[in-house]
């Protein structure tokens, strides 16, 4: 699937993938360490009915990344703007993991346009909490960072992510994803290989880290920063879609978007499911998917 381009206003050029259908759009935002690429499976396997849209954050895929971010709304605002050049005056949006914050923070500032929201393994509404380590290595809830000074310099987690990047030790990043990620099924070798390139395009690794660090659209404080109590302004079905052995995204924190959006969300648990449902069980996250979409329609046709 050939990647198109926007240039949006603040001079980044996003770049995404269009798979055409009906007039039913979906927009998919990818999360950390990947891009658009990372939805291929899905893209493809969505019913015809959906036109599909995956944009390249900026700073991942082949997006530019002329200026650094520093909060999940830099992203957010990007999107918007990528879907006015686009024409997009409705759509659903559907966010992995760091791209559900986004997606999350796009709804709370921008609501007209979004119909349905799916948060697929997501950061909190409270964000993604950055710790300092322990001497034994462990994380130490005691000690939260604050500063992208601080979260740059950090020797357990972001130097030696960075470093992976940095010498393109592809080997390094299978076994990060094979422990954290991957940990019951992988993708096939072929595929595996090209997700293993589009990790190595990420520019912003740091950046994102500390942009979940700060994110807060709750009505409380996070342990670092105080909400914005935005949550309250996304008014739209809301599907959480969680792994039960997801690694990455604890219950808790899905526990706090369905506290945080109230009777707009449902949560599904993805049985035997970990932060990739894509490659766990596409099947059932497409049904999961669809099966909440086609709600969308029927109240339409309605």
């Amino acid at each position: 699937m050939a990647l198109k381009e926007v240039r949006l206003g603040n001079g980044e050029t996003i770049t995404y993938r269009e798979r055409p259908g009906g007039d039913e759009v979906i927009v998919l935002v990818h999360g950390n360490m990947t891009s658009s690429k990372h939805w291929d499976i899905l893209i493809d396997a969505l019913d015809p009915m959906y036109t599909v849209i995956a944009p390249d954050l900026r700073g991942f895929g082949e997006s530019s990344y002329n200026k650094r971010i520093t909060s999940i709304r830099d992203f957010s605002e990007d999107l918007h703007d990528f879907t006015q050049q686009l024409g997009l005056e409705k759509f659903s949006l559907a966010g992995w993991s760091t791209g559900g914050a986004v997606a999350m923070q796009f709804t709370a500032d921008h609501p007209d346009p979004v119909q349905k929201l799916v948060l697929l393994a997501s950061a909190s509404t409270r964000g993604y909490p950055f710790y300092g380590v322990k001497p034994d290595g462990s994380p130490d809830p005691e000690k939260r960072l604050r500063t992208i000074e601080e979260i740059e310099a950090d020797p357990a987690k972001t130097k030696p992510m960075q470093e992976l990047y940095d010498t393109k030790n592809r080997d390094g990043l299978k076994a990060v994803w094979n422990a954290a990620i991957y940990t019951k099924r992988q993708p096939d070798p072929e595929r595996y290989d090209m997700y293993v390139d589009d990790m190595l395009t990420q520019r912003n690794l740091a950046d994102v880290y500390h942009a979940l660090n700060t994110f807060n659209i709750s009505n409380a404080h996070n342990g670092l920063t105080e909400g914005t109590d935005q949550a309250k302004d996304i008014r739209i079905p809301v599907l959480v879609l969680r792994g039960d052995r997801d690694l990455v995204v604890t219950k808790e924190m899905a526990d706090e978007i369905m506290a945080d959006l109230g009777d707009n969300a449902v949560f599904v648990s993805l049985e035997d499911n970990g932060h990739s449902p894509l490659v766990d069980d596409l099947d059932g996250l497409k049904k999961s998917i669809e099966t909440f979409l086609a709600e969308k329609v029927k109240q339409h046709e309605a």
